[in-house]
């Protein structure tokens, strides 16, 4: 089964300041969306392999086009996440078969490296609904300033039978971090976690 692409859609934001405070060098933060044709919407199917090959596919197209889009290298990319709107005639098991399996072996090629787990997240829902994308460092869970999130929405999708899949990559943390926390000069990226 082969992967019927609507459109893809590239969304990168780049904050200059935060509270009167300027941000340098600037934060950017790029999700690159692909809309698919769900092949198993409105029905049981046991079997969800061409989804989870999908999921390969999408991750190495999707984390292309995001790093393309921020401008920089892979071994340069800080953070990472991955989230899919599967519409009403899907299922959520259908997110799940394109994110987890095989997703992140692509994605983590891209980059170079990628130690964590890249945070994840699912949701049903129409055309415009709101996908939140977690993001996290890609090498060390335990870094803190990378604990964010980017929304994004596409007024017209996810039709019925599509799903929206999407990969953010960031350049940094969040602007202005002070929880405390492992930094990210301190990564060792062995082990996911630190």
């Amino acid at each position: 089964m082969s992967l019927n692409v609507r459109k893809f859609v590239t969304v990168m934001d780049e904050v200059l300041t935060e509270m009167g405070q300027a941000i340098t060098p600037p934060i950017r933060r790029a999700a690159a969306l692909a809309i698919i044709e769900n092949p198993f919407a409105g029905h049981y199917v046991e079997d969800l392999t061409p989804l989870i090959d999908m999921g390969e596919e999408l991750g190495r197209i999707l984390s292309e086009r995001a790093l393309e889009a921020l401008g920089i290298q892979g071994s340069d990319a800080q953070g990472y996440g991955k989230a899919a709107l599967v519409g009403e005639n899907g299922e959520m098991e259908h997110a799940a078969a394109l994110l987890h399996p095989k997703m992140g072996a692509p994605v983590r090629k891209t980059l170079l490296k990628g130690a964590a787990l890249i945070p994840s997240s699912k949701k049903r829902g129409g055309p415009g609904a709101e996908l939140d994308i977690p993001l996290g460092h890609k090498d060390a869970a335990y870094v803190r300033s990378h604990f964010d999130g980017m929304q994004v929405s596409i007024n017209d999708a996810p039709r019925a039978n599509e799903i929206v899949v999407a990969v953010a990559i960031t350049s940094g943390g969040r602007p202005l971090p002070r929880v405390g926390g492992l930094k990210h000069h301190e990564v060792k990226g062995e082990d996911g976690l630190r």
